[in-house]
């Protein structure tokens, strides 16, 4: 039997209780704060931002290395113009032990590859080409003097699953306190990483794409506030 199926088919038999994983984004240690708020950057440059979401897929709880718990139809989309969105319930036995929390930041080529889908997968969530028939896996917009464009905005369009330019990202998290724990997105770290003044515009799988979809997978930090 299938590991997923064998964990399925056990939880028919046992008590389950939601896990609620709250998922924050934060930008300079405070909570991020959307379209009306510039944040400060060195050399008098700012930023704001004016979209932000990602897909977090295959959620897996480990215990010492060995999976515990594969949550089935893993497919989460967290939009921070949605604050409802950024509230995970898993489903899990009561009495299940875990240390660490391990997903995919995107959707994978087998789901690409079958076509559109409904629920968080639904094109209008404004996450799939058309043109292409893909999911953006991570989607920033926003605006900064950095950017050398008549409108001074930036757009990160992360996707693409044909290799050499599969973009989706394994991320991989311990956790200390799995009674109490937050996963954060330190946005600040991401822009850091960027150089907006040369690249501040990707909209298609390429290597930049994927070169970023890594810088983002590294973002991702555990709390226990």
């Amino acid at each position: 039997m299938p590991i997923c199926s064998m964990f399925l088919f056990s939880l028919e038999h046992i008590n389950a209780q939601c896990l609620t994983i709250t998922v924050l984004a934060t930008f300079n240690n405070q909570g991020l704060i959307m379209n009306d708020t510039v944040y400060p950057l060195s050399d008098n440059h700012r930023i704001k931002f004016e979209s932000f979401k990602f897909y977090m897929t295959n959620v897996v709880l480990e215990n010492n290395n060995q999976p515990v718990w594969i949550e089935d139809n893993s497919y989460h989309l967290v939009d921070f113009d949605d604050l409802d969105s950024n509230q995970l319930c898993i489903e899990i036995p009561d009495d299940l032990v875990f240390n660490a929390i391990k997903f995919t930041l995107g959707i994978d080529s087998a789901t690409n590859a079958s076509g559109v889908k409904g629920g968080d997968l639904d094109p209008s969530k404004g996450m799939y080409w058309t043109w292409q028939s893909g999911y953006i896996n991570f989607k920033l917009e926003g605006t900064s003097n950095l950017c050398n464009n008549p409108k001074n905005q930036f757009e990160f369009h992360l996707g693409g699953y044909i290799p050499p330019y599969n973009n989706a990202q394994q991320v991989n998290l311990s956790v200390a306190n799995p009674n109490k724990f937050k996963i954060i997105f330190k946005l600040d770290k991401f822009v850091n990483a960027l150089n907006l003044s040369e690249v501040n515009h990707i909209m298609s799988p390429n290597q930049f794409a994927v070169d970023h979809a890594r810088s983002a997978a590294r973002c991702f930090e555990i709390t226990n506030d």
